[in-house]
């Protein structure tokens, strides 16, 4: 029986390990594949607090699973299979073993959807991206593309003009789906620009994206386009929506889109629940509001426990 089990090991799962069993709490981490989430693979992280030195997602992964280590979180890779949240006492089954606990902490996060293209994988942090905040700086005096249509692919491509010298929104259709207010900023800004009834269908490159095949949507012609030779590469950023990792926990924990909603506390709708990180309804997925949200949901949990539990 564990007082906690923090079901995902991203930074929002890792911070709340370490708050937990920083508070002497027999503390679980179950993680399918590897530490770290998506921050793995951004090659450098310059914009949380502390990540000086060249850090990067493994290194900075890296430390927090040590950190988390030393306080004694027991770690184990599993992949859930069924949980059942509601009682007291919290069940979750995993492929190779059933752990209980008096709290649970989901913080499985939510991964950006993919075109879903060769090169797309093999270029990905080469070029590559999904996160705007996170690498929009690499990209200062070089052209980028931007894939989507929504509000975030066309806020996101406004916020790459601060860095790039050009910007081109590619969207499948010959007008945006982003509200009218944040398209006509789009339309003022003299550095962006737009390939309508346009689809990627193919990244390539050596070592860094240095071309792309794009078909119109409506004559199925191909077109390459090349990086600048100047240059010697090009940014793809993609922004066509992201995939909560949450089905495990539909029927039990109330859910938005996937998303899970919670309070300021990271409390969920169940008692002794909390979701914390990417998988949470919010407005800023980033690493630094995943571990502040880790750390909350972690200080709560031991609270519930405390009320709950040791009385």
């Amino acid at each position: 029986m564990y007082d906690v089990i923090i079901i995902g090991a991203g930074p929002g799962g890792l911070s709340a390990g370490l708050y937990s069993a920083r508070s002497r709490l027999k503390t679980l981490i179950i993680e399918k594949e590897k530490a770290g989430g998506q921050i793995v693979t951004t090659n450098e992280v310059e914009n949380y607090p502390g990540s000086i030195e060249n850090a990067s997602g493994p290194t900075l992964t890296e430390r927090m699973v040590q950190q988390a280590d030393e306080f004694g979180v027991e770690r184990v890779i599993d992949n859930i299979v069924e949980v059942n949240l509601k009682d007291k006492v919290k069940v979750v089954k995993g492929e190779k073993n059933e752990y209980k606990a008096k709290s649970v902490i989901i913080a499985t996060g939510a991964v950006p959807r993919a075109i879903g293209v060769p090169g797309e994988e093999e270029f990905t942090g080469k070029g590559v991206s999904y996160c705007a905040t996170c690498d929009g700086a690499f990209f200062t005096d070089l052209e980028v593309y931007v894939v989507g249509g929504g509000d975030a692919a066309v806020e996101e491509a406004i916020y790459l003009t601060k860095f790039a010298r050009k910007v081109t929104i590619i969207h499948r259709r010959d007008e945006l789906r982003a509200v009218k207010s944040i398209q006509e900023k789009a339309f003022k800004n003299e550095k962006i620009d737009f390939m309508w009834d346009s689809v990627v269908k193919e990244i390539k490159g050596e070592g860094v994206v240095g071309s792309m095949i794009v078909e119109n949507t409506k004559t199925g012609e191909q077109k390459e386009v090349l990086a600048n030779e100047d240059d010697g590469m090009f940014g793809i950023f993609v922004f066509i929506g992201y995939l909560p990792a949450t089905d495990i926990f539909k029927g039990q924990v109330d859910m938005e889109g996937g998303y899970i909603p919670t309070d300021d506390e990271m409390r969920t709708n169940l008692d002794g629940v909390f979701a914390a990180g990417d998988c949470r309804v919010k407005t800023v997925r980033q690493v630094v509001t995943a571990t502040g949200d880790g750390a909350i949901a972690a200080i709560q949990a031991e609270k519930y426990i405390s009320e709950v539990f040791d009385d």
